[in-house]
C-alpha cells in the first residue's frame, strides 16, 4: 500500500512539474488605438490591421518581416511575357472561420469589389490596374492587367487586399470572418478584443492559443501593465516611456524601423498654401532635431521627402530646406504675407501628433504663422480631415508601405496636382525593373521636396517592449500590423 502511495504521489509531481515547465499559449498584447472598425477593405486606419492582418485575414500574398512578398493563399503564380497576366493557383482545404470553403470565386468577388465604383476600399488606387479576373477553376484565378504594373504582387500583400467572403464581407466590420490561423472571438468596445487559435486552419498551426488586444490610449498607463505583468507586450511603445524600462532584464527592449513618413500634411489648395512661397517658408521654419527630440524621444530618423531611409530607393533631401527663420520670414514677405498668417492644426490622438503639434506651433509662430490647435479624436480625423479635406495643417504618419503615388491621387486629402509628378507615378507603374524603378522613385521623391507639397519631418520608429520570453514579434514594421503566426513562449 505504502509502494502504490509512494508510486502515485510521484507521478502526481511528475504531472505537476511538466505544467509548470509548459509554455504559455495566452498573450495580451497593448495597442494604443482602438480600431473605428475591423473590416480591413473598408478603412484607412492602421489599426484595423495591427490587430487582423495575417492573424484573421488573408490575401493572395502577405509581405513578411523584411518587407518581402510571400506566397499567402496562393501557393503560387504565373505570370505572361507581357506582365499583364497573372495566373493564381490557391491552397485547397482551405476554409473561412464560419466553415464555408474558400475558392476562386472568393477571390474574384473580393478583387472586383475592391475596384468597384461604389468600392469603400481606403486604398482602391491598388486595383486601378485590373481589367478583369476570371475564375478558371475552383483553385485557379486569371489577373489581367490594363498595363504592366511592377508593384501588382506587393499590393496584393497589404491589408486592403486581403479575400473576403460574398456571405460575410458585410458584416466584417463588427464580426470579421476571414481565413486565417486566429479566428474573432469577441470585442469589448473601449477595452479589447480577443482571438482565439482556429481549429480548421489550413496552414502551419500557430503557437498561441489565445490572443488579447488590450486598448491603452494612456502612454502613462503602459508601463505600470507591464510591470504587473497584466500587459506582456507593447510591439509600438511610447519612446518618451522607454527609459522606465529598458535596464529591467524582464523585458526585451526593441528598436526597428517602419513605414511611417511623418508628416506636417498641408492642404495644397487652400490660400494661403496654395502658394509655393507659403509651403517653402512652412519647410524652413520646421527643426526637424527639436520636433524628433520632443515628439519620439530623439529615436525617429530624419527625412525629407515621402520615403522611407530603410528603402533602397530612399534618396536624402533632408538638405533642401535647412532651419533659417530668417529665410522663412523672407518667403512669407514675397508671398505678400508679412503681416502673418492665422491657420488651424487639427491634431489626431497619437502622441507623436500631439507632442509634435506643440513643438511645430511653437516653430511656425516664430516666423509669423499663428496656429490654432485643435485636438480630434481618430474618428474625427478620418472625416473632416482625410474624407472632406477640411483642414489648414495636421500631422500624421502615414504607415502603408511604398505609398508615394498617394500624392498622384486626384481625390486625396493632400489636394496635390502636378503632371510631371504624376507622369513619373505612371511610368513607375509600368516598371517592373528595380534599377529603374529606383530611378524613377528618386525623381518622385525631388519633386515632392522641391514642392515643399508637406513639411517632411521624420520616419516613425518602431519601438516595442514585451517580455523578455516572448519569441517571434516583429522587429521592424514594413506594413502596419502585429503578426502573430510566429509568435511564441519559450519553453
Amino acid at each position: 500500500m505504502k509502494l502504490w502511495k509512494t508510486i502515485l504521489a510521484a507521478a502526481v509531481l511528475a504531472l505537476a512539474g511538466s505544467q509548470a515547465f509548459a509554455a504559455r499559449t495566452d498573450l495580451v498584447i497593448g495597442i494604443p488605438l482602438e480600431p473605428p472598425h475591423l473590416d480591413p477593405t473598408a478603412g484607412a486606419a492602421a489599426a484595423i490591421d495591427e490587430v487582423l492582418y495575417a492573424n484573421v485575414f488573408e490575401g493572395l500574398t502577405r509581405i513578411g518581416p523584411n518587407g518581402e512578398v510571400l506566397p499567402d493563399l496562393a501557393e503560387s503564380w504565373a505570370i505572361s511575357d507581357d506582365g499583364k497576366v497573372y495566373t493564381f493557383k490557391l491552397h485547397t482545404g482551405v476554409k473561412f472561420h464560419d466553415g464555408s470553403d474558400f475558392d476562386a470565386g472568393d477571390v474574384k468577388f473580393s478583387l472586383d469589389r475592391a475596384r468597384a465604383d461604389n468600392s469603400v476600399n481606403a486604398q482602391k488606387a491598388l486595383f486601378a490596374s485590373i481589367d478583369t479576373v476570371e475564375v478558371v477553376d475552383p483553385t485557379t484565378v486569371k489577373v489581367t492587367l490594363k498595363n504592366p504594373q511592377g508593384s501588382f504582387l506587393y499590393n496584393l500583400g497589404w491589408g486592403d487586399a486581403v479575400i473576403v467572403a460574398p456571405e460575410s464581407a458585410d458584416t466584417n466590420k463588427e464580426k470579421p470572418i476571414g481565413t486565417g490561423p486566429f479566428k474573432f472571438q469577441s470585442w469589448a468596445k473601449g477595452s479589447s478584443i480577443t482571438l482565439v487559435k482556429s481549429d480548421t486552419y489550413w496552414g502551419a498551426p500557430v503557437f498561441l492559443d489565445k490572443a488579447e488586444f488590450r486598448i491603452v490610449p494612456d502612454a502613462a498607463a503602459a508601463v505600470p501593465a507591464l510591470l504587473s505583468g497584466d500587459i506582456q507586450a507593447f510591439p509600438f511603445f511610447d519612446p518618451d516611456s522607454v527609459a522606465q524600462v529598458k535596464d529591467d532584464p524582464r523585458f526585451k527592449v526593441v528598436i526597428g524601423s517602419t513605414e511611417g513618413e511623418t508628416i506636417l500634411a498641408i492642404n495644397n489648395k487652400k490660400p494661403p498654401f496654395d502658394k509655393l512661397e507659403v509651403r517653402q517658408a512652412i519647410a524652413f521654419a520646421l527643426d526637424r532635431k527639436a520636433i524628433i527630440d520632443g515628439a519620439s524621444a530623439g529615436l525617429g530618423v530624419p527625412i525629407g521627402s515621402h520615403m522611407s531611409p530603410a528603402s533602397k530607393a530612399y534618396v536624402d533631401l533632408t538638405g533642401l530646406y535647412p532651419h533659417n527663420v530668417d529665410k522663412a520670414k523672407e518667403l512669407l514677405k514675397q508671398a505678400g504675407f508679412e503681416n502673418g498668417i492665422k491657420a488651424t492644426l487639427k491634431l489626431p490622438p497619437p502622441s507623436y501628433a500631439r507632442l509634435g503639434g506643440e513643438i511645430i506651433a511653437s516653430q511656425l509662430r516664430d516666423v509669423g504663422i499663428d496656429l490654432e490647435i485643435i485636438p480630434v479624436e481618430w474618428a474625427q480625423w478620418l472625416d473632416q480631415v482625410f474624407t472632406k479635406k477640411d483642414y489648414d495643417l495636421t500631422i500624421v504618419s502615414h504607415t502603408e508601405p511604398n505609398d508615394i503615388d498617394i500624392y498622384s491621387r486626384k481625390d486625396y486629402y493632400f489636394n496635390y496636382d502636378n503632371p510631371a509628378f504624376d507622369k513619373i507615378i505612371a511610368e513607375l507603374n509600368l516598371t517592373s525593373d528595380d534599377a529603374k524603378r529606383n530611378t524613377l522613385l528618386g525623381e518622385a521623391q525631388k519633386i515632392l521636396a522641391d514642392d515643399a507639397v508637406v513639411g517632411f519631418l521624420y520616419e516613425l520608429p518602431k519601438v516595442g517592449v514585451w517580455d523578455a520570453k516572448l519569441q517571434g514579434l516583429w522587429e521592424n514594421a514594413p506594413i502596419q500590423a502585429n503578426d502573430l503566426t510566429k509568435v511564441k513562449w519559450a519553453d
